[in-house]
């Protein structure tokens, strides 16, 4: 793979340029949808007070734990089928679909019961502090029983852009961020309390909005309504996946939802999806950690880090869209024997990720006292907000290489490289260096922070070797 500086700037192919932004562009509305959904929450629960942020924080990244195996479902269909495309067999798509249900609905049932059962245990380890305790564990359960209909979401999901459909996604995605979001509201703070609360929101007087809860007669939940909007939501999420695909056209065309176990697909989707899985799921407890010795510096610490890492969402979520197509366009070209146009496929996914999260990064570099208010009323989170947000601000043209290539190496197949060289980056070198420096030599949360950048640099260097090496264009998948 050549790459030069002119690539950030002009297309290499202009055909596959109209190609992946017609792929990535559902995508990316879809996830911002997902990044407003999780900007919501965040805003409402830090309406509540630092502790209720800090058991938010704390319970979803629990829950992310068990997610980021789930989220291999949707590696693993979706290379799978984008392959099959692109060699024409169009009904092998809908076996892989078919196979990658059964495979998500064993694992997604198996990771919920076993989430919900170790949650007291786990988050007493997390957390000491008796007032966020309590609200983190019922946060938690009631995430962990959403894994099961997540991971089913997200085998389907994988199915739908493999065979460039990206447009599901982007519907499904929405009409469930909108109902968790209309759900969040209500729940949180009670349909009784709407009026007041919206009469001095920070985009001021919005109080006629609390008509829309006004025929319902929600009870005010804190925490734990934020917990259950997001499951009832995942349930749908799932509901609505499956009746986009009992439409005739992904029947009869792809042969969705007909046919049943096929021992081949089924294997070669595990093969994906396995290390890729394992990489999610060690990669997340990582940053549980990371939260854990955030939590020794201290509760508003936490709380600070939570509001950071949901912001950077709206950043790193339209880069994902792009990744996605990406991956779709490199399996589809390496079907098709074209070695050439994966290879575009990968640089121009690159220039897209680093025009979107370079964008982003410096609005957090520039404007972090503008952005955080948002999120939080609290002057005491504003100050180390604006720092961490301006390290976040660097890390985005580093994570942009890193997660376009992360996505264009799975696209192709090769999921075992990525997942083991940044086990070892994580565990290795990030997790001990940050427990020193934020801990034991007293540098706190911009310890923790500066280290942060420093692992997301190091496997962007990883990936990028690995994607410029060449040898993902011989996988057989």
């Amino acid at each position: 793979m050549k790459y030069r500086l002119s690539h950030l700037i002009y297309p290499t192919d202009k055909k596959i340029f109209r190609r992946m932004f017609y792929l990535a562009l559902p995508v990316i509305l879809g996830n911002l949808s997902r990044v407003l959904m999780n900007i919501v929450d965040v805003a409402l629960v830090g309406r509540l007070g630092k502790e209720e942020l800090a058991a938010v924080a704390m319970g979803g990244i629990l829950i992310w734990t068990i997610i980021g195996f789930a989220l291999a479902m949707r590696t693993g269909v979706q290379t799978v089928v984008s392959r099959r495309l692109g060699e024409g067999e169009y009904h092998k798509c809908g076996l892989a679909l078919n196979n990658g249900l059964i495979f998500a609905a064993g694992s997604g049932l198996i990771l919920s019961a076993v989430g919900y059962l170790l949650t007291e245990p786990l988050i007493n380890f997390l957390l000491d502090d008796p007032k966020v305790i309590p609200m983190a564990e019922v946060y938690a359960r009631w995430g962990f029983m959403s894994v099961f209909f997540i991971a089913i979401g997200f085998a389907f999901q994988g199915f739908f852009n493999g065979v460039e459909k990206t447009r599901i996604h982007m519907q499904v995605t929405i009409i469930a961020n909108l109902l968790n979001v209309y759900l969040d509201v209500g729940f949180i703070f009670g349909s009784a309390n709407l009026p007041r609360l919206f009469s001095n929101s920070p985009l001021g007087d919005i109080s006629g909005f609390a008509g829309l809860w006004a025929p319902f007669n929600f009870p005010e939940l804190g925490v734990e309504g934020a917990a259950i909007a997001t499951f009832i939501a995942s349930v749908w999420l799932a509901i609505h996946y499956l009746l986009n695909a009992l439409m005739p056209i992904f029947r009869k065309e792809f042969g969705a939802l007909r046919g049943g176990f096929d021992r081949e697909i089924f294997r070669r989707i595990v093969k994906i999806a396995t290390p890729q899985g394992l990489q999610e799921l060690g990669v997340t407890i990582v940053f549980v950690l990371f939260f854990k010795i955030i939590a020794m510096v201290g509760t508003l610490e936490v709380a600070v880090t939570q509001i950071a890492f949901v912001i950077m969402q709206a950043s790193f979520l339209p880069a994902a869209g792009i990744g996605t197509a990406c991956a779709t366009l490199v399996g589809k070209y390496l079907g098709e024997k074209d070695a050439d146009r994966a290879e575009s496929s990968m640089i121009e996914g690159v220039r897209w990720s680093m025009i979107f999260m370079g964008t982003m990064g410096l609005c957090f570099i520039f404007f972090p006292r503008i952005i955080l208010p948002f999120f939080t009323n609290d002057s005491d989170l504003i100050e180390p907000g604006v720092f961490a947000l301006r390290v976040l601000g660097v890390v985005q043209f580093l994570d942009a290489v890193a997660m376009t290539l992360w996505y264009a190496l799975s696209g192709a197949g090769e999921t075992k490289f990525p997942a083991v060289v940044e086990m070892i980056i994580a565990w290795v070198f990030f997790l001990p260096l940050c427990y020193l420096t934020a801990v034991v030599w007293g540098y706190g949360i911009a310890g923790a922070w500066y280290c942060f950048a420093g692992y997301i640099g190091v496997y962007a260097a990883a990936v990028a070797w690995k994607a410029i090496e060449g040898k993902w264009k011989h996988i057989e998948v």
